[in-house]
């Protein structure tokens, strides 16, 4: 271990370099980009037209096949039929049409008679010829042309109801053939059909013969192609075919299987035919690198310390690659068939030791690299693919793994975590199988089932086994570290007990204070209460100089000018963090040592010099600080405090120990000591609440028993 330890505080060292940085991060892109190369790689295809295929040959993308979507979509077009329009109005027309021209009979009937009439004599009345004339200035020049001399005359010549019986024997003729459709090539044949309806009618030969020149005249075609309504059900139904698309993964030839021409430009459309020299893969797989490495760069440092930031670097990077080389390695399995090993990858176990080691913000980045990675790595054999299922259910592990570990003080849920990551898996890998429509049997799904519980305590077991090696190697303060430092037994812990004594019992109050605040408001709790019991190591080099060791003796300040008790007072923080660097503590220990007074003012000695009328400077009176730097620290700061003014008071109530825990954190505010940690209001009324209710079960007033009273009555 400590030969690990001095690697990596090498490294740490190196890493203040920027070539050293620079070089880091290009081995991160080597190692990524090689994990990742064998998956993108084109394979290598001895294929030819008519060969018979040696291997089973899938998609590698999802293409269209445009030849055979324009081929269905011509077939489509071709099984559109023209489109025609029955002109309804046309029939109506005509019918009107018949009805003038025999109306117009009548009429230049009756205006002959009429003038016969006048005229008194029957050589007066207008010949045939002139009615015949007359007649046909009242129809239209079309009527005329195709209606015979004849055809008018044997109309004029019939008496009125002859007339009126032609007339709807044509008109009902007329419709009848013409409320049926009838095309430019059926003209002839509805004409016929006319002809055929009328020539068994009643009416005299020259009547019927004209009747029937007119109907055959009034039927026409009513069926007319219409170009835009064809044109439109031609374009819905190209429409209507979806493009015919090669899927990724579909099998486009099977082993032993002839390469026809169809299947040869299937091969042709997915590339494979040209893949052996394509570069475009590595290009991609470059830029996604190069991508990541941005990220990366842009990522720390996340806090404001270099030598945290260069330690976080090479803690996310180790993880990264560890995690990275695992999902590999899970990989190579698929090739005992069985192409689904990605959801058995303990994707939750860098997202935890991330969390817990670096921040948040790059746990989650972490897991969304990861999760691309997952999706090419485990693309099912098939070059070139993504296994979108993978990324999801390696995204949603870690995440969900990310959320339940909160705070970093809650190492100890990481099996909880895994138990957790176990159920999500479990949700996400069903739901999945069933979006994709799998119908698998009962012992398919168990084993799908195995394998997310084995990812999410997979994970929780590999953190927790990883966890100390970290924290050894980097210098963390672990839990078991701080349990170890918390025993009685630890040689500083008995110097304060056998040197000071009362100090040693302050300390221990203050970490019961210190504790349950720090838990209160999400702190580390254990870290405050072990921090509290080394807090004032430094008042052993002269415990008689700090009043909870002067049992029974004079204090001695009363003796000396304010300076110099001014400088003993404020020696204990130096001495203290010189003490615990002497014996190699955790730096978080020292910090607490060194910075629970912050800069406060030493008012009593403060006050004691200016009233003995010198000119003093307040800065001289205050501690060297610097500030509390941390929420632990600030709150082991406040409990202090509390703690020493709260045993100074007698009997002290419930309302005494409120206004003077909320004084005491008012006046801290007010003096800037919590400047320089990320405390909030709100959190600072959790630890006052939580300062108060401890401090009222410390000092809370005896109850007496009608016993006890008896005595003192008799004593009295």
């Amino acid at each position: 271990m400590e030969k690990l330890q001095r690697l990596l505080s090498a490294l740490l060292h190196l890493l203040k370099l920027t070539p050293i940085k620079l070089l880091l991060f290009a081995m991160l892109g080597v190692i990524m980009f090689f994990a990742m190369f064998s998956n993108v790689k084109p394979e290598k295809l001895d294929l030819s037209l008519f060969s018979v295929a040696t291997k089973t040959i899938r998609s590698p993308v999802t293409v269209e096949d445009r030849l055979q979507t324009e081929k269905k979509r011509k077939e489509a077009v071709d099984q559109v039929e023209d489109v025609y329009i029955l002109k309804n109005e046309y029939t109506q027309n005509r019918v009107d049409l018949l009805n003038s021209i025999f109306d117009s009979a009548k009429e230049v009937e009756e205006e002959a008679k009429a003038k016969g009439k006048e005229g008194g004599t029957a050589s007066e009345a207008p010949s045939a010829e002139a009615m015949l004339e007359a007649y046909k200035k009242n129809l239209t020049d079309n009527v005329t042309k195709n209606i015979s001399d004849r055809s008018l005359a044997s109309l004029l010549a019939a008496a009125d109801d002859e007339i009126d019986i032609a007339k709807d024997l044509a008109v009902t003729a007329v419709n009848n053939v013409m409320n049926e459709r009838i095309s430019a090539d059926d003209v002839e044949n509805a004409k016929k059909r006319v002809e055929e309806e009328l020539k068994y009618t009643s009416l005299n030969g020259d009547l019927k013969s004209a009747v029937i020149e007119l109907a055959r005249y009034a039927v026409i075609q009513n069926e007319f192609y219409d170009s835009k309504a064809t044109d439109e059900q031609r374009q819905q139904a190209r429409d209507s075919i979806e493009p015919v698309k090669i899927l990724e993964g579909q099998i486009l030839v099977e082993e032993g299987q002839l390469i026809s021409r169809d299947i040869y430009k299937q091969l042709e459309l997915t590339g494979l035919l040209e893949s052996e020299n394509s570069m475009l893969p590595f290009i991609g797989l470059t830029f996604l690198v190069v991508t990541f490495l941005a990220f990366f760069y842009f990522l720390f440092p996340v806090s404001g310390s270099a030598e945290t930031s260069q330690k976080e670097l090479l803690i996310f990077s180790i993880l990264f690659v560890l995690s990275l080389l695992m999902m590999k390695l899970i990989s190579l399995l698929q090739e005992f068939d069985y192409s689904e090993m990605g959801y058995v990858f303990p994707a939750a176990m860098g997202a935890m030791l991330v969390k817990l080691l670096v921040d948040e913000r790059a746990a989650i980045f972490h897991t969304v690299a990861l999760s691309i990675c997952g999706s090419i790595i485990y693309n099912q054999g098939i070059t070139g693919a993504l296994n979108i299922s993978v990324s999801i259910y390696i995204l949603a592990g870690g995440l969900s793994a990310i959320l339940f570990l909160r705070e970093k003080q809650h190492r100890t849920k990481i099996l909880q975590s895994g138990l957790v990551v176990s159920l999500v898996n479990i949700f996400v890998l069903m739901s999945l199988l069933f979006i994709r429509n799998m119908h698998l049997t009962g012992g398919e799904y168990g084993i799908y089932l195995l394998a997310a519980v084995f990812s999410g305590l997979g994970s929780a077991v590999l953190a927790i086994g990883l966890l100390p090696f970290f924290e050894a190697g980097f210098g963390f303060l672990s839990r078991m570290k701080l349990i170890e430092l918390s025993s009685p037994n630890h040689p500083l812990i008995r110097k304060i007990l056998t040197e000071a004594p009362g100090t040693y019992h302050h300390s221990v109050m203050v970490a019961n204070l210190a504790e349950s605040a720090c838990e209160a408001i999400g702190a580390d709790g254990l870290l405050a209460r072990v921090g509290c019991y080394y807090h004032d190591i430094g008042k052993t080099k002269r415990p008689q100089f700090f009043i909870e060791n002067q049992m029974n003796i004079e204090n001695p300040h009363d003796k000396l000018p304010p300076e110099t008790s001014r400088d003993i007072i404020i020696a204990h923080a130096i001495d203290g963090g010189e003490m615990l660097r002497k014996h190699k503590m955790p730096k978080e220990i020292i910090d607490i040592a060194e910075q629970h007074h912050g800069t406060t003012l030493l008012k009593y000695f403060y006050h004691k010099a200016k009233q003995s009328g010198m000119e003093i400077v307040e800065e001289e009176y205050r501690y060297p600080g610097p500030k509390a730097q941390t929420k632990e620290i600030a709150v082991i700061g406040i409990a202090d405090s509390v703690e020493a003014a709260v045993r100074s008071m007698s009997h002290p109530t419930s309302e005494q120990i409120e206004k003077l825990v909320k004084s005491i954190i008012t006046d801290r505010l007010q003096d800037g000591q919590l400047n320089e940690c990320d405390l909030t209001l709100k959190e600072l009324e959790t630890v006052a609440y939580s300062l108060c209710e401890t401090l009222k079960g410390i000092f809370h007033s005896r109850i007496e028993y009608p016993e006890m009273i008896k005595q003192k009555v008799e004593r009295a």
